[in-house]
């Protein structure tokens, strides 16, 4: 090709086009002189060499600025100057791939499409509280299609498949233009290399039936409400023997009538009296392990929150568990009899003389810490 003749006339742009605008005349031009699309012309193959060659420069910065100040007769911008088979690893950002995509519908550098792989399936499952903590294990009816076991998903009666002759059974198709190699996706039998003459009668050629399956589940302990769970292999079959696809189950957890958990911990109230809180006392904590003793200490104060170390739940995939965590309420008392009434005024006169003796200062809210509980269980404010 001329060595003397301009790149940027070659490309049909001025020398301030963007690299954008570059790349669009470079698209427009291989579609219009591509020796595929231009049988009768002679010199196809010369004008796209030399289209190729102006392109590999000025899409690239370097090269282009060198050729700005040195012109194609200049010494040489780097290391192996443009060579072909640069196009074949993406120097030419991505051109030409797309241009070959044109023409031959994505079959480019031997890529094949062949068999498709099976779709993944998702099941919504929902468990207990105790399921989800300590593990279960669940058996799903999954609506799905399988292999057909006739024809073991080839789609094919026996003796009813050849190798496609369009390919030769490499299910690729190669074709050569100069010093350009092509290979695409054979289109007579999809990238699979063989072709069916007698389809299978039970699955009438698809190679794949409806089915329903039952699949087993092991929900493992410490799964929490959005977990997911993949079971490679139970989805959908795929065309013609390719690998079926995953089964995705999303596990959801009703809500317990006492406990709330946050992550591996529980939490849970424990209701008391305030004699109990006052005093304090021996406790029987109900866990979701069972049963714990719990020492209430005196003097403790509504709300308090007090931890069992490792009595809650196994953390996902792991040994350790989490803590369970008692949170104290008091309990208070629909009624109060005349008895209890009697005690509470006998606490009152005993908290007011203490006072006193100390010198203390009535609050501005003159009622006694007592008088305050008493209205808690009284319903007076």
């Amino acid at each position: 090709m001329p060595a003397s003749r301009d790149y940027y006339e070659i490309l049909e742009v001025p020398r301030t086009a963007t690299a954008d605008e570059i790349k669009k005349s470079y698209r427009r031009k291989a579609m219009e002189l591509h020796p595929d699309r231009n049988p009768d012309r002679a010199d196809a193959e010369e004008h796209f060499k030399e289209l190729t060659a102006a392109y590999s420069v000025l899409s690239d910065p370097d090269k282009r600025a060198h050729y700005d100040r040195f012109g194609s007769d200049g010494p040489a911008a780097g290391p192996g100057g443009f060579n072909p088979e640069d196009l074949f690893r993406g120097a030419a950002s991505g051109g030409l791939e797309d241009i070959f995509e044109s023409f031959f519908g994505g079959g480019f550098g031997g890529r094949r499409s062949g068999p498709r792989q099976g779709a993944d399936l998702r099941y919504q499952l929902e468990i207990d509280f105790e399921e989800a903590a300590f593990g279960t294990e669940v058996k799903l009816k999954i609506p799905r299609h399988e292999s057909c076991p006739v024809c073991r998903g080839e789609g094919a009666a026996p003796e009813g498949i050849q190798t496609c002759s369009g390919c030769r059974g490499s299910g690729t198709i190669v074709m050569s233009t100069g010093f350009i190699r092509l290979a695409q996706t054979c289109p007579h039998c999809s990238g699979t290399g063989k072709r069916i003459t007698t389809p299978c009668r039970e699955c009438k050629g698809a190679g794949r039936l409806r089915t329903e399956r039952s699949v087993k589940v092991r929900v493992p302990a410490g799964v929490n409400d959005g977990t997911r769970l993949r079971l490679s292999n139970e989805g959908e079959a795929g065309d013609r023997g390719a690998p079926p696809g995953d089964l995705y189950v999303d596990i959801g957890v009703r809500p317990h009538e006492i406990f709330r958990r946050d992550g591996a911990d529980v939490h849970a109230p424990l209701a008391v009296s305030f004699a109990d809180l006052v005093l304090g006392g021996d406790f029987s904590v109900t866990t979701i392990h069972g049963a714990e003793p719990f020492e209430l200490p005196a003097g403790t104060e509504p709300g308090a929150v007090f931890s069992l170390r490792g009595k809650g739940v196994q953390k996902l995939n792991g040994r350790s568990r989490g803590d369970h965590h008692v949170h104290v309420v008091a309990a208070v008392a629909e009624a109060m009899g005349e008895r209890e009434r009697a005690l509470w005024e006998e606490l009152r006169q005993i908290e007011t003389a203490r006072r006193t003796a100390r010198g203390e200062s009535p609050p501005e809210d003159d009622r006694t810490l007592l008088d305050k509980v008493k209205d808690l269980f009284t319903g007076d404010r």
